[in-house]
């Protein structure tokens, strides 16, 4: 029997396991519209293109698997091309599928036609274009092996209007086989041999763990590693929820947003052992300046991360769950109490804190009620800006895959999208976009898909009538030149979630 290759892709997504899409139809797709029809995979139309990519990518990072976009040719699938930067920086595996113009007419200015291949191509981990049928389910098969290992990450599959309508018979294949793409799992023995017995002779050691740590689902390994050596944790923004924020281990964030304690802890070390991190900027500022004192361990799936930005005494390459597993055996408590009793001094020195002058209600106290009333356990999603750093300091997370928020590449307009795709994912769990008024406004329309698709995402919004983060630098870095960041001519928020059906409240 033959099957049209919208019939055919759709085959090969629920043998993929696919459940949920998010997407919007056009010309290009309308046969792919028409096998979804007849489809057991949850289709949610969002309100735009960008909202259909944050929203897999919520989905992908609250489960573990890989979110599906969809979008037609041309502005369907360049709406779509923040989000895919977004999941390229902070290495999230998902699914684009764009429709193209049929294969005769591309390169000829078509209407809806968009070289997207070529767009997406520095943002992408690989791209396809199928120009045959046959080939089809070959390509899906390729594209979620390539998107879930390694270093998980984006991968587009450009889907010409007739291929789409073209028949074919249908085998999905059983395995993989792609020459030029490799990837590392066990790290080496002998490296790992190396990094127990420098964590054996530290005296002022650090963990500094990554969003790697979350994606390889290895919070149980770090947990064990701190509690094992009782060694103190610090996190990226993406390693939050890796780690428990209750914990007395805990250091809270490091860097630039970060805690006293986390960064002076880094500068003072002997041993940072980093997994699953990058040292990005915002985490090392000057590199010339970071952490000194110490040698350095890092753990990565990623090879072309290892000495990028920091000299490594011991590279592993490996995924951080199964290099952990290792290291757990060969690790041992340390003799580190005087370090320990620093660090407890630093924290007692420089809490986390803020004015409360009783007048207006803080931001960072607001952030607080909300991890007391969820207990830390809910999953947390965040637009950018001011209110991102606040969730990332005050809010405790204690469970994996908990704080979704676009950290490498800072896209406002993430969280409500996200949010929506998390609870689309997980629709026993209480999600909770936690937002700014200016990063609100961006995707503020899939309020109205969230209310179609009755899923009870709470959105709140820290409302303080500018882009905080924007004129938070104006004030310290532009002698408080406020150009263009207020924004107090924004709705009447309530008005705006009533309008779309949805219940508001002012606090």
């Amino acid at each position: 029997m033959e099957y049209t290759g919208a019939e055919i892709l759709l085959k090969c997504l629920e043998a993929e396991g696919v459940d949920t899409i998010f997407g919007i139809p056009g010309g290009s797709v309308l046969a792919i519209y028409d096998a979804i029809y007849f489809s057991k995979i949850n289709h949610i139309l969002t309100r735009h293109e960008q909202g259909a990519a944050f929203a897999a990518e919520g989905y992908a990072r609250a489960t573990g698997k890989p979110g599906v976009a969809l979008a037609t040719s041309g502005p369907g699938a360049t709406n779509l091309v923040t989000g895919i930067a977004n999941a390229f920086v902070d290495s999230v595996p998902l699914i684009a599928l764009t429709g193209q113009v049929a294969t005769g007419a591309i390169g000829k200015d078509s209407f809806q036609e968009a070289d997207i291949i070529t767009i997406t191509m520095p943002i992408t981990k690989h791209s396809f274009l199928v120009k045959d049928v046959n080939e089809l389910s070959a390509v899906i098969k390729k594209a979620f092996h390539i998107a879930t290992t390694g270093r998980p990450g984006p991968v587009l599959i450009d889907l010409p209007k007739d291929v789409l309508a073209a028949k074919a018979k249908f085998k999905y294949p059983e395995e993989v086989s792609l020459r030029n793409y490799k990837y590392f799992k066990q790290g080496n023995k002998a490296q790992i041999l190396q990094a127990a017995d420098l964590i054996s002779k530290a005296k002022r050691p650090v963990i500094y763990a990554g969003g790697g740590v979350v994606s390889s689902n290895a919070d149980g390994e770090l947990l064990q590693l701190a509690e094992t050596t009782g060694i103190p944790v610090t996190t990226t923004i993406m390693g939050l929820g890796g780690f428990p924020g209750t914990h007395p281990l805990f250091m809270g964030m490091l860097g630039m947003h970060g805690t006293r304690v986390a960064n002076y802890a880094v500068s003072e070390s002997d041993l940072v052992i980093a997994i699953g991190a990058r040292f990005d900027d915002r985490v090392t500022s000057r590199l010339d300046t970071f952490a000194t004192k110490s040698k350095v361990i890092h753990i990565d799936i990623d090879p072309a991360e290892i000495g990028k930005n920091v000299k490594v005494d011991v590279p592993i390459v490996g995924d951080v769950k199964l290099v952990l597993e290792e290291l757990n055996k060969l690790t041992k408590k340390l003799e580190i109490d005087e370090w320990l009793d620093q660090i407890y001094c630093w924290r007692k020195e420089y809490p986390l804190t803020y004015s409360n002058d009783g007048e207006l209600m803080k931001p960072q106290f607001v952030i607080e009620k909300i991890s007391e009333v969820t207990n830390g356990e809910a999953i947390i999603t965040t637009e950018v800006g001011q209110h991102q750093m606040w969730t990332a300091l005050f809010y405790k997370f204690v469970n994996n895959r908990s704080m979704l928020t676009s950290g490498g590449l800072g896209a406002m307009g993430f969280g409500l999208p996200a949010a929506m795709g998390a609870q689309a994912a997980c629709p026993d769990k209480v999600v909770i976009n936690i937002s700014g008024d200016g990063s609100l406004q961006m995707n503020s329309q899939e309020l109205a898909t969230i209310v179609e698709n009755n899923l009870p995402v709470i959105t709140v919004i820290v409302n303080n009538n500018y882009l905080g983060m924007i004129r938070q630098w104006q004030d310290l870095f532009y002698e408080k030149r406020y150009c263009h960041s207020l924004i107090d001519r924004g709705p009447d928020f309530i008005k705006l979630a009533e309008a779309y059906g949805a219940v508001a409240k002012r606090v």
